[in-house]
């Protein structure tokens, strides 16, 4: 735990921790083997920056001491900058092998997606419309302060900020998962009352949750009980028992629309690959015919091709008539996918900038708390 700089009692239990600690709990474990060949299946996917460079300088270490390390990311600068060669697979078939000094990061797209990749967030500015979310005054002490924020059809509205901002726990007691002392929610003119993810979903909120295997998806279930999850009253009959039909024919109907890869709507939604899980979350959620959807870090851990998909299917959201909230940790994705960016500091909102006012300057000035003038807003 000290090799990988983890400040934490060895005894505290593993499912106490955020993602990111379980991470670093992961990587501390493999190290531990003292391994000749170690393989690292996206292991910066929950990381901050100091964390990542600290991962970075063991590996390092472990490079110089001859053990082999397989480094799989979807993330191409953290290749390029730690891999000396780079294997490109492509729906489970190799393609090629290149050497990373000689190769750049746009040849490398496109061996990875098996075509040009001209446009990488590929935003369609779509018309803003009616109010679909307004929170008020959302509080939670030590967590949340204050939070107040408006959603409207027709927009990608982003949330910035640190690890450790709030994002996660805003959007979590927006959707009724997490508890709050104080605060209004308000749907399409219409107070959500009860605080539960019952009345978030019955008001049409969805949240594809940022940790989509834990609690997005039931992965030992089928994708089609995966799908009818949040509609199941739609779903039954006057008996009360699922008609097992319909609810196979809806999952056959989001299997062809989003295009999932699959065997069938009876796989098992273990089986399927990170970009394919997301999209049956998706799926869940709009078979709820949710109005309001909530993506908490949409494309951790897919390929850049399935990235793409999921923009796409977010730009036709929004064309239809939904708000999305897009939490996102990678700068250019909520610059380059969001119509406005809400920037949280230590559980406090604390800038609102227009897209075509967003820098990354001042989208991380904001996130790490300096005003416009270099001075620390918290002082």
């Amino acid at each position: 735990m000290e090799e990988v700089h983890l400040p934490l009692d060895p005894r505290r239990p593993v499912m106490g921790l955020g993602v990111a600690h379980q991470q670093m709990v992961e990587i501390a474990k493999a190290l531990s083997l003292n391994a000749r060949l170690l393989i690292m299946d996206e292991p910066t996917s929950a990381l901050t920056g100091s964390e990542i460079e600290q991962l970075f300088t063991i590996i390092r270490k472990l490079k110089a001491r001859g053990v082999s390390v397989v480094f799989i990311s979807h993330h191409l600068d953290e290749v390029f900058q730690i891999c000396d060669r780079g294997t490109v697979l492509r729906d489970g078939e190799f393609i090629r092998t290149v050497d990373l000094k000689t190769t750049t990061e746009e040849e490398l797209i496109q061996l990875m997606v098996g075509r040009t990749l001209e446009q990488q967030y590929p935003k369609v500015i779509s018309m803003r419309g009616q109010e679909a979310l307004r929170v008020e005054g959302l509080s939670r002490k030590g967590v949340l302060n204050d939070i107040s924020f408006t959603a409207y059809t027709g927009e990608i509205l982003g949330i910035a900020g640190l690890v450790g901002a709030g994002r996660t726990e805003l959007m979590k007691a927006v959707f009724g998962a997490d508890p709050i002392d104080q605060g209004r929610i308000i749907v399409f003119g219409k107070e959500v009352r009860g605080h539960s993810p019952e009345n978030a979903i019955r008001s049409g909120i969805g949240l594809l949750p940022e940790d989509r295997k834990q609690e997005g998806l039931v992965l030992l279930l089928s994708l089609e009980h995966n799908v009818s999850m949040a509609s199941l009253d739609r779903l039954k009959g006057k008996n009360g028992l699922l008609r097992l039909r319909e609810e196979r024919s809806q999952t056959n109907d989001f299997i062809s629309k989003l295009r999932i890869s699959t065997p069938g709507a009876y796989q098992l939604a273990q089986y399927l690959s990170g970009g394919n899980q997301q999209k049956v979350v998706l799926a869940k959620w709009l078979a709820s015919r949710s109005k309001i959807l909530i993506f908490d870090e949409p494309t951790r851990g897919i390929d850049v091709g399935a990235k793409v998909e999921v923009y796409n299917l977010m730009n036709s959201l929004v064309e239809h008539g939904a708000a999305v909230i897009m939490v996102s940790s990678e700068m250019p994705e909520l610059l380059g996918m969001s119509d406005r960016i809400l920037v949280m500091h230590e559980g406090s909102m604390v800038a609102e900038l227009d897209r075509s006012e967003a820098t990354q300057e001042k989208v991380l000035a904001a996130a790490m708390g300096v005003n416009s003038n270099g001075e620390n807003s918290s002082e």
